[in-house]
């Protein structure tokens, strides 16, 4: 069940309204992340700090700019 929209965060640079995101918000069990799609708000992952910051630190590598080309 996905949360009130106010209570995700979504980068700035989403451009837009917003409506073609990805957004974050703090799990209900300690230590994990909701992850959800804008455009699919009803279908979340739910990670851990630990996994996501590994994934950000992939990012800012450029590890994942093959998918985005």
């Amino acid at each position: 069940m996905s949360a009130a929209p106010s209570n995700w965060q979504k980068a700035t640079a989403s451009g837009g309204g917003g409506e073609n995101c990805i957004e974050l918000q703090a799990g209900t069990e300690e230590g994990t992340i909701r992850v959800r799609e804008s455009l699919l708000p009803d279908a979340e992952i739910i990670t851990t700090k630990a996994n996501l910051a590994a994934f950000i630190e992939g990012v800012k590598k450029g590890e994942f700019d093959h998918f985005v080309k």
